[in-house]
């Protein structure tokens, strides 16, 4: 089986490229000088072309409060042509599957805790990060009205916050993960005895490790296809204030870590309620601390030092 994975050199496509070969399954992805997901026509030809049995959509312009903040054209308007061109190209291409893959942030800002897959669109999203989820619950939809119209067999899932190896430590783009493993080792390593964080620490989060995710994406070709999208979280969560305190932990910071309440906090809580996946027999295997542990690994072996100066 040929599976198609957009965004495969990043963080998600590329652990779904390699759960799936080592399942046995034949891969095929572009980078994004390779190939434009912007250019329509490009992308028509790329999967007429190929004709794969799976399209795995994993590619997406991502990026944490700032920015989304400062960008929100780029991160609604990037996205809808992404995965409009990519649904519309699998269609024409007669695609057998596609799994189109959300985010968390597309539920609303307040949602009743654990959030469960019925909770999308009852109430306002939380405005820092707007822009990204309306262009993912138009994917998410988009899906939807696809399988209505056409019958196809496509499915959608909604990750929780992702981390991992290949992950974005941009200061400027990265999640709040990332941001703070390159923000304690920039201060360990320039001597830097205080970081700041946006928010008075309070928000609760959930986090995935994106090997855990890759393993739940191939189970989901297998054994899932309903037109309602799924979760995938962790089902544990953390405060941003103990978050900062284990990265710090792990990267060896020892100074001090202040909170700017003046900065936005985000959504204050978001927790999945993942009993549909877990039904399906799938469960975590990566540990927080380990996980982040194998990301510093990671990011000491590969992150450019201009970026970490």
């Amino acid at each position: 089986m040929l599976i198609y994975i957009a965004g495969i050199n990043g963080m998600v496509g590329s652990a779904i490229d390699l759960e799936a070969r080592m399942q046995g399954h034949a891969t095929h992805g572009k980078s994004s000088e390779e190939l434009d997901l912007t250019d329509r026509l490009a992308v028509l030809k790329e999967m007429e072309t190929l004709k794969p049995e799976v399209l795995i959509i994993a590619a997406a312009k991502v990026g944490g409060i700032g920015a989304n903040s400062s960008m929100p054209v780029d991160f609604l308007s990037t996205n809808l042509q992404i995965q409009t061109n990519l649904l519309d190209a699998a269609h024409a291409a007669h695609v057998k599957q596609v799994l189109f893959l959300g985010s968390s942030c597309i539920y609303p800002k307040f949602a009743k805790q654990p959030i469960k897959e019925s909770d999308l669109l009852t109430g306002e999203l939380e405005p820092t990060n707007e822009p990204y989820a309306i262009a993912k619950i138009a994917g998410l939809k988009l899906v939807e009205a696809y399988r209505r119209q056409y019958g196809h067999h496509w499915i959608s899932a909604m990750p929780t916050n992702l981390y991992g190896p290949r992950d974005n430590f941009n200061l400027e783009t990265a999640h709040v993960l990332p941001a703070l493993i390159h923000r304690f080792h920039r201060a360990k390593t320039n001597g830097i005895n205080q970081v700041e964080i946006w928010g008075d620490g309070t928000p609760l989060r959930e986090f995935l490790h994106v090997e855990d995710l890759a393993r739940a994406c191939m189970l989901l070709l297998n054994k899932f296809d309903e037109p309602i999208a799924i979760n995938i979280g962790s089902g544990q969560e953390i405060s941003i204030r103990d978050l900062a305190s284990l990265i710090s932990s792990v990267v060896g910071f020892t100074g001090e870590i202040h909170f700017n309440a003046n900065r936005p906090n985000g959504t204050p809580r978001k927790l999945l309620d993942s009993t549909r996946i877990s039904e399906l027999g799938w469960k975590t295997q990566v540990a927080l601390e380990n996980g982040i542990s194998s990301t510093y690994d990671w990011f000491l072996k590969n992150v450019k030092e201009e970026l970490t100066s």
